[in-house]
């Protein structure tokens, strides 16, 4: 370095190669040296000469980019410091480039064309920096503008994936993200659709512009391919996005693909990044995001995303933020909102997931069973099912949705209730069945109401006489008649109330007279008769108004309509699916059951359970039920039906068809269903899974037979004991099978080769076993001498068989054998050194 602080081109190129040099000083240094030049000419060209041995190197070496960056930085020292807008409009016509920038620009897109990759991405990277590096109100000629565009252009399709990262990087200030025909952008979302390349969709995803053309390519990234896209994507929604700005299918998708992701990395971004940015935007206020999120088609997503906010919250702040809570631990009736239900159910299981730690902060956000029983009891009489009427009106119908929701959401709090003191639970137990066998409660809530009745109930007998209570009171409910009034009684009193009438007025009359004829001791007998008779008199009318009054007498009425039938069936499944496999089903559930209408629920679509169908199978077949004929019959109509109805119900008999089997083999002799004809059952399953018996909408021939995946379950079983008596059934039931016609489902060539190999294999061994049994080994008998012979046969006379002397060659033959069996390649390794 000279006196005067300055250097020569060469050495500042040098000593920039270095990190720990200030490159603030080196730029210093040389920009004083070009500015004393009067011709910079030959600096320009001496600057590019060393400039060119960095950019011919693609390999990101330290020292390199080291240069790289002090060539940006000295690039850009030449521009105007930053000036206020007042000063930009007074310069604005007269200020043009400096000329040192102007002349690197020119060389450098003068080579982005160069046949070297590394010029090219060099040539990328050092506009990429010079444009970075100038000030954010820097302004540029219109015509470099547009070459600088038109180069980068061309070079984010590059062959080179690295080249066309810098080039993408490099357009991030060419942007108009208010330009809908913005080439930039177009590029960009080109880029996003269809390169290949994972590094560089994330360089794009980092610098470009947020507007309602790119949000929805931005959106889309979130399910790329690749993990470190992904969640690239995750971060620049969260930064540079406003929550508004999505809609809510966008927002619930977000969430919910994001916190279901494979990678850990992305559900952390998701829960450290994007939630917090939302919750930021809103003030914090988690109830006004539920409500962003659509709670009510939305449950699911929306639970989620509160059990990850609550995840990082601290106890007091789980606290601090308890929904609309009263003194009672209860959120008011009229203060009830899908957000605030759904916010207090998502608190109380989360701090009941806690165990032991939680149960002391479970108590300040949830009262006591009894307590929340009637609460729920006093909401749930609010909510009735809505008629037709009431349906067609669309406020009506959004008001009925909501209260539905609401309930739902409450029925479900009953899970983080303590119920292990006696009298709450009895409350909660009594709420649940008045509430089931109220008709006023919809329908919709009768699934959750039993499951949440059977989750308290835990014997399974029980849990059968509960429903079958409620089921008796649902489908007889004790209902008031009046008896009508008996008209020969009424006719009857009234004639005796005239006749009566008629006597006292004759009295009457007598005593008139008596009177007047001073007859007074038979006045007195007379007023002692009238008496009598107005007392009967009255009597009789009093009879008469209790007559005429209907009498109302409290009976049970049946219903049938297919509203309270859906009910009782509903009841019925959600029982058998709470009740244990092993538990044996008894008189009560098989009335319940078939009283008809199970099947009808299978055979609708609303239950598809192997496990069911098993078990209907079993009770068919059941000696017991052999003098049900009514029963027997519909299940037999069933069957048919179910298995000809479509290809997922026959794939639904073929999952049942081992476990029925297994049932009735393992059966012991006290058990009914040891008498049962296995044999019968396995042709009943075959023929009820065969591809020819569906209808023909059912039938498709892109599904392969279900018979295909029915004999591979029966070889799986044959082969885990190829001795049990149960192989016989099995192989017999194979060949009675309905398989794909498609011949080529293995088309590659090196697996047909490997199968044709296999099956050879299995056919010498098949050769060897018929050979082996054809010619069963006799058992020998060792002279004294060594000479061999055959053991007497037990048989006699002329039963005696041909025996055929077997003589079992000794161990040296054996080795003299296998000696001459052995290639000996001693004369062919000395006839070639021979020949050499």
């Amino acid at each position: 370095m000279t006196a005067d602080n300055e250097m020569s081109i060469k050495e500042a190129f040098q000593r920039a190669q270095k990190s720990h040099n200030n490159k603030a000083k080196l730029v210093a240094s040389l920009k004083s040296r070009y500015n004393k030049l009067e011709d910079k000419t030959m600096f320009h060209e001496e600057f590019v000469h060393y400039l060119k041995y960095a950019m011919i190197v693609y390999k990101r070496e330290p020292a390199v980019e080291n240069v790289i960056e002090f060539v940006a930085k000295f690039s850009t020292s030449f521009q105007s410091p930053p000036k206020t807008e007042e000063e930009e409009e007074e310069e604005e016509d007269d200020e043009d480039d400096h000329p040192f920038l102007s002349f690197i620009f020119n060389f450098l897109l003068e080579s982005h064309k160069a046949n070297s990759h590394a010029v090219r991405f060099r040539v990328c990277q050092l506009i990429n920096k010079l444009l970075g590096s100038m000030a954010e109100n820097a302004q540029i000629d219109d015509d470099l503008f547009d070459r600088i565009h038109q180069a980068m252009l061309v070079r984010v399709t590059d062959k080179f994936p690295n080249v066309r990262i810098q080039a993408a990087l490099a357009m991030a200030r060419l942007q108009q993200p208010s330009d809908p025909d913005c080439p930039t952008i177009s590029a960009y979302i080109l880029i996003l659709e269809n390169d290949t390349n994972a590094e560089v969709r994330r360089a794009v995803l980092s610098c470009i512009a947020m507007s309602p053309q790119t949000l929805p390519k931005v959106f889309k990234r979130t399910r790329d391919i690749k993990e470190n896209v992904r969640k690239l994507a995750y971060q620049v929604l969260a930064d540079k996005v406003h929550i508004k700005a999505l809609t809510i299918a966008q927002r619930v998708g977000l969430l919910q693909h994001g916190l279901h992701d494979t990678s850990e990395a992305i559900r952390e971004v998701v829960c450290s990044r994007l939630l917090p940015a939302w919750l930021l935007l809103l003030d914090g206020n988690i109830i006004e995001l539920l409500h962003r999120l659509d709670v009510e088609n939305c449950a699911e997503t929306a639970m989620e995303t509160l059990k990850a906010l609550f995840k990082g919250m601290s106890t007091e702040e789980l606290l601090q933020n308890r929904a609309q809570l009263d003194n009672r631990k209860l959120i008011p009736v009229d203060s009830l909102t899908c957000e605030n239900v759904v916010y207090w159910r998502v608190l109380c299981e989360f701090i009941k997931g806690k165990g032991n730690d939680g149960d002391e902060m479970l108590e300040q956000v949830l009262p006591d069973a009894a307590t929340y029983a009637e609460y729920l009891r006093s909401y749930l009489k609010t909510v009735t099912d809505m008629s037709e009427e009431q349906r067609a009106d669309y406020t009506q119908l959004e008001m009925g949705m909501t209260k539905e929701f609401i309930s739902q959401q409450l029925i479900h709090l009953i899970e983080s209730l303590d119920t292990n003191e006696e009298g709450g639970r009895k409350r909660v137990l009594a709420v649940l069945q008045e509430m089931l066998t109220l008709p006023q409660t919809p329908s919709s809530l009768v699934c959750l109401l039993t499951e949440k009745l059977l989750l308290i109930i835990l014997d399974d007998q029980r849990r059968v006489q509960t429903v079958a209570e409620i089921i008796s009171d649902v489908m007889e409910p004790i209902t008031e008649v009046s008896q009508p009034v008996d008209e020969n009684k009424s006719r009857r009193q009234q004639v005796q109330l005239a006749e009566v009438k008629v006597r006292i007025m004759e009295a009457k009359e007598a005593l008139e007279n008596c009177i007047a004829a001073q007859d007074f001791s038979q006045a007195a007998e007379l007023k002692e008769s009238i008496t009598k008779l107005e007392d009967s008199r009255n009597q009789i009318l009093q009879e008469i108004s209790e007559s005429n009054q209907p009498v109302i007498k409290e009976v049970r009425t049946e219903k049938n309509d297919p509203e309270t039938l859906l009910r009782c069936l509903t009841m019925c499944a959600e029982l058998l699916k709470k009740m244990n496999i092993k538990t044996p089903i008894g008189p009560t559930i098989s009335c319940l059951s078939f009283s008809e209408g199970l099947a009808k629920l299978m055979y609708t679509g609303r239950i598809s359970s192997a496990k069911m169908l098993s078990r209907l199978v079993l009770l068919w077949y059941n000696p017991i039920t052999e003098d049900d004929t009514h029963l027997r019959h519909c299940l037999g109509v069933f069957f048919q039906l179910y298995a000809r109805e479509s290809r997922s119900h026959q794939e639904v008999v073929e999952e049942s068809f081992l476990p029925t089997i297994r049932t009735l083999l393992e059966a012991p002799a006290t058990s009914p269903l040891a008498e049962v004809d296995v044999n019968n059952v396995v042709e009943l399953l075959v023929e009820l899974t065969r591809p020819s018996t569906l209808t023909r909408n059912a039938q498709n021939a892109d599904f392969t037979s279900v018979h295909d995946f029915l004999a591979v379950r029966m070889c799986g079983e044959m082969l885990k004991d190829p001795t049990a008596p149960e192989v016989r059934l099995y192989a017999k039931a194979l060949s009675n099978l309905e398989f794909s016609r498609d011949d080529a489902v293995v088309k590659d060539h090196i697996c047909l080769r490997a199968l044709e190999k296999m099956l050879q294999q299995l056919t010498d061994s098949k050769e060897q076993t018929e050979l082996l049994s054809a010619s069963p080994p006799q058992p020998l008998d060792v002279n004294a001498d060594g000479t061999k012979l055959l053991l007497a046969s037990p048989y006699d006379g002329e039963n005696v068989p041909e025996t055929v002397s077997v003589v079992r060659p000794s161990r040296r033959a054996k080795t003299a054998a296998l000696e001459k069996t052995k290639l000996d390649l001693n004369p062919l390794i000395n006839q070639e050194a021979n020949v050499s």
